[in-house]
């Protein structure tokens, strides 16, 4: 009776492995598809907002998307402020800081170099931060790569807009100082309380602005449709994507595809923008993407 009763409890526990498999491999491909549709979707946010650009400007841009984030996680995070200490509030009100100028110093980047330049720049925050903590000899090698294209992207020309650059540059610095701030919030503030209480105080410091740029150029119809679009886009959109993308794909996956996001800026710059690439241009692009992808797919050998 004990052989016969224990008979089928192989092939039922057999069932239950190859019934997870598959549900984990979907659940796998849903996280897949649901990055490449957030890192589309902020690029074409980004893009939308810049069509904005000739009414409102990138401030006037940067203030309506910062009116959006603050509203959508004000929703998922729920931050209760009164509880709040001091020990609490420091590092949101830098994280505040640090995100209104991120998103101001890159959209002012985009007007000047296009997106996907600046948004090529920008991704030297995180890169950055990667290599830094690695002790590899090839993430030594993969910094030698990412800076080569860097440098090949800055090389001196005739048209070369410098100002433009160091917007893009100025963007990675908050990109860096983001994630590094990030973590501290983390730790002293539970769930998304604090990257909520942060976009709430940046959305305040934007409204006087928002209230300027309204004064001296009259929004139309058509220019607040594209800012909101790309506060919806790149703000509301991503954040929602990342919190379940998180939780079906491993961090290194999420981190790989990240450096995709200057291939995709500079697509849909040229698709929807008229934003064209010269040769050199894009291999200093796929340097930079290839040195992140190499770096992170090594990560753990």
């Amino acid at each position: 009776m004990d052989a016969e009763a224990a008979g089928p409890v192989t092939p039922t526990h057999a069932t239950d492995a190859a019934a997870q498999e598959p549900e984990s491999d979907r659940q796998r491909l849903a996280g897949v598809v649901t990055m490449v549709a957030s890192g589309l979707s902020n690029q074409v946010g980004a893009a939308t907002g810049a069509l904005a650009f000739p009414v409102l400007g990138p401030v006037g841009v940067v203030a309506a998307r910062q009116y959006v984030a603050a509203v959508v996680l004000a929703a998922v995070g729920r931050p209760r402020l009164r509880a709040f200490t001091w020990w609490q509030w420091r590092p949101v009100l830098l994280l505040a800081l640090v995100f209104g100028t991120m998103n101001l110093s890159l959209y002012s980047a985009i007007d000047r170099v296009g997106l996907g330049l600046a948004v090529t720049l920008e991704f030297l925050g995180p890169l950055t931060i990667a290599l830094a903590g690695a002790r590899r000899r090839l993430d030594a090698c993969c910094a030698v790569v990412a800076g080569a294209g860097v440098v090949t992207l800055m090389r001196p020309q005739p048209s070369a807009d410098y100002v433009g650059m160091g917007l893009g540059l100025l963007a990675a610095v908050c990109w860096a100082s983001y994630i590094l701030l990030n973590r501290t919030v983390g730790r002293r503030i539970p769930g998304a309380q604090g990257p909520a209480a942060a976009a709430g105080v940046s959305a305040l410091m934007f409204l006087p602005v928002g209230a300027v740029v309204v004064v001296q150029h009259p929004p139309t119809a058509g220019s607040v449709v594209y800012a909101v679009a790309a506060g919806v886009l790149s703000s509301a959109v991503p954040c929602l994507a990342d919190l379940f993308t998180l939780r079906r794909v491993p961090a290194r996956a999420f981190g790989l595809f990240m450096s995709v996001n200057p291939v995709l800026a500079a697509a849909v710059g040229w698709v929807v923008l008229g934003q064209g690439l010269g040769g050199a241009e894009w291999a200093s692009i796929t340097a930079i993407v290839a040195a992140n992808a190499v770096s992170v797919l090594t990560s753990r050998l």
